[in-house]
């Protein structure tokens, strides 16, 4: 149990749910345990970040198990699993070395962010500086979901010389590259349009390319999101990150002057082949088997999943651009498409505001104003015409 400290409340746990069965979180997370999923409801692995307050005979305080799994979906969904993962790991390492996770002081966090700094990951090296900001992040929101705060301000001074060690090292922050316009040619051209898998990949490279789309967007489309006009397609995207409350958003998408690069005859070349095997709704983008089946299919061989999954679109994605040979293809991912979308729109000249709108970034997002400047650097370059 986490106990109270300067007049805290005490976040009592919940009693052991059969439901959970194996695997449910640590000791330390006893305030925060929720029931398993519900059929067709709520994400219990995002738990970790809702606390567990009921103070006893406190009605108006009182919070169900159902609430809080409502309120724990209410993160994204990525978000939530990896701030899980960090919540966990930091009230691991307090009960080991003696510290109250919650509230934290500032010097736990501090000392902590001096920890993971020092701290191998999985895969041996140290870990970037984005993410020991992340797990500092998980904890200051799971201190304000529970009505309190954490200082973090020494902890950010040792992140920040954490970062300039990094820096100085040679580090650099790992993107994935941008899959321009050439080089979505060349992974189509090594694309086949006569088999069902080359006509899936080509769907999904085009899409992602000229919707600018997340992974998780392309992987969640479905047949029915995608409807054809006399000016192009219009796309509608039911939630994205940056609309987490899932208004939904329609992305139109004019007629492409090459028939290979097209969104709409690529999309209607899929959809037709989708339709000899009798699907015309449910998943957009789905598995193929190695025998060229589709999943889901009589015959198909595998698990009956017909969705592609996100991961699976990062490795069509780096396959394709391994087939057309390009620099550095095995660091290319679905996150390319996106980034090279936005990269071309803005070397055509398309304003920031546009480009935002179409990406559904923020308009201050700095991560557009990152694929404006890359275009810009060239265009607009001081020492252009100087006369070197």
């Amino acid at each position: 149990m986490i106990t109270p400290t300067c007049g805290g409340p005490v976040l009592a746990p919940l009693a052991p749910d059969p439901d959970l069965g194996p695997g449910t979180y640590p000791d330390a997370l006893a305030g925060t345990v929720l029931p398993a999923r519900p059929s067709g409801g709520y994400s219990a692995p995002l738990a970790a970040a809702v606390p567990d307050e009921r103070p006893k005979g406190d009605a108006d305080r009182a919070l169900s198990a159902a609430a809080r799994a409502r309120v724990a979906d209410g993160f994204a969904t990525a978000t939530g699993r990896a701030y899980a993962r960090d919540w966990s790991a930091f009230t691991a390492w307090c009960a080991t070395h003696g510290r109250t996770p919650l509230p934290a002081t500032a010097e736990t966090l501090a000392e902590y962010v001096t920890h993971l700094a020092a701290t191998p990951t999985r895969k041996g090296t140290l870990p970037a500086p984005s993410t020991v900001e992340r797990a500092l992040a998980c904890i200051q929101s799971r201190h304000k979901l529970a009505g309190t705060t954490a200082d973090a301000r020494p902890a950010r001074l040792a992140l920040r010389a954490y970062r300039r060690q990094c820096a100085d090292a040679g580090q650099r922050t790992r993107k994935a590259p941008p899959a321009e316009l050439e080089a979505l040619r060349k992974m189509l051209d090594a694309t086949a349009p006569d088999t069902l898998a080359g006509l899936r990949d080509r769907a999904a490279l085009v899409l992602g390319f000229a919707l600018m789309g997340r992974r998780s967007e392309l992987a969640a489309l479905n047949i029915a999101d995608v409807t054809l006009t006399p000016d192009g397609l219009e796309v509608f995207i039911g939630r994205s990150k940056t609309d987490q409350d899932a208004h939904g958003e329609t992305v139109p998408l004019p007629y492409g002057s090459h028939a290979e690069t097209c969104p709409v005859r690529v999309v209607q070349a899929w959809t037709a082949a989708l339709a000899t095997y009798g699907v015309t709704s449910g998943p957009l983008l789905r598995g193929v088997d190695r025998h060229g089946r589709l999943t889901g299919t009589t015959g198909a061989a595998g698990k009956a999943v017909t969705r592609m999954s996100g991961h699976g679109l990062n490795l069509l994605v780096r396959r394709a651009a391994v087939r057309a040979n390009l620099p550095n293809a095995e660091a290319f991912s679905a996150h390319s498409l996106r980034a090279g979308g936005a990269t071309a729109a803005a070397k055509a000249g398309a304003p920031v505001s546009a480009i935002a709108r179409h990406g559904r970034w923020s308009e201050k997002s700095p991560v557009v104003h990152g694929y404006i400047r890359t275009a810009d650097k060239w265009r607009d370059n001081p020492m252009r015409g100087v006369g070197l």
